[in-house]
């Protein structure tokens, strides 16, 4: 889903070819791959928490026959990155998760050259009047309380609270640029129905409620989809902030 932000995650990022690249977050590594693929006489590291994922992002990685890259386990806040070790770090939605961003930054900084580059993409919020809202309007009124998930993803919303937290961390340069893109939910719109009534924050709110309430909102969301269904799939615009910043 988040595959339609590659492009100009990675086009802030500007990886050239001997560069040493962080992945904050890197799930099954699909953006690790890819910079390796840009990266191709530097190296890649990929890290990230769920050890079932990093296998399958190992596995593909040897299926396309990337040598420059490895993937760690770890928790990205503390873990013991090699002084000075990357030019660039990414991440593709990883970073909102930290417990505490100042400290997180300000560890990951280490991690970077003097005036490497960071660039990371993190959901703008979704207005009333968006796609999305209009796809999903029966089902608002029941998300009520946030899950865990979804006040990890909302953490990082506001322009102005990401630009004091990088400068605390002691990044330059800060830049939260607003991108746009078609972002496929699904198949069709019973698929994309499965997939929102499966997430986080979906499940979180709908935990007491009866099924023949749950059956009900499932298939008013089911008939808003199909206005977003194409040859490609379920489509709805969604929105990120592409943000960039230079390590002092």
């Amino acid at each position: 889903m988040m595959g339609a932000f590659n492009a100009p995650l990675f086009a802030a990022a500007g990886i050239e070819a001997k560069d040493r690249v962080l992945d904050v977050g890197c799930g099954t590594g699909q953006t690790t791959r890819l910079a390796a693929q840009r990266a191709y006489d530097g190296n890649v590291v990929g890290i990230d928490l769920s050890a079932p994922m990093l296998e399958r992002a190992r596995r593909d990685a040897a299926t396309e026959g990337l040598g420059n890259v490895t993937f760690e386990q770890g928790d990205a806040q503390v873990h013991p990155f090699p002084d000075r070790g990357f030019d660039v770090l990414i991440s593709r939605g990883g970073v909102m998760f930290f417990a505490d961003h100042v400290a997180a930054f300000t560890h990951l900084g280490h991690a970077l050259v003097p005036a490497g580059r960071l660039a990371f993409l993190g959901p703008q919020p979704a207005g009333p009047d968006s796609a999305y809202a209009r796809a999903t309007a029966a089902l608002a009124p029941f998300l009520r309380e946030a899950s865990p998930a979804s006040r990890g993803m909302g953490s990082l919303l506001d322009p102005a609270h990401i630009r004091h937290v990088l400068a605390a961390g002691g990044f330059t340069d800060i830049e939260v640029a607003p991108v746009e893109a078609p972002m496929t939910f699904g198949t069709n719109a019973g698929d994309a129905a499965d997939f929102l009534f499966s997430m986080g924050p979906t499940r979180h709110n709908l935990r007491d409620v009866d099924p023949t309430t749950i059956t009900r909102i499932r298939d008013e969301v089911h008939d808003a989809l199909t206005e977003f269904e194409t040859a490609d799939g379920v489509r709805i615009t969604g929105a990120v902030w592409i943000v960039t910043a230079t390590c002092a």
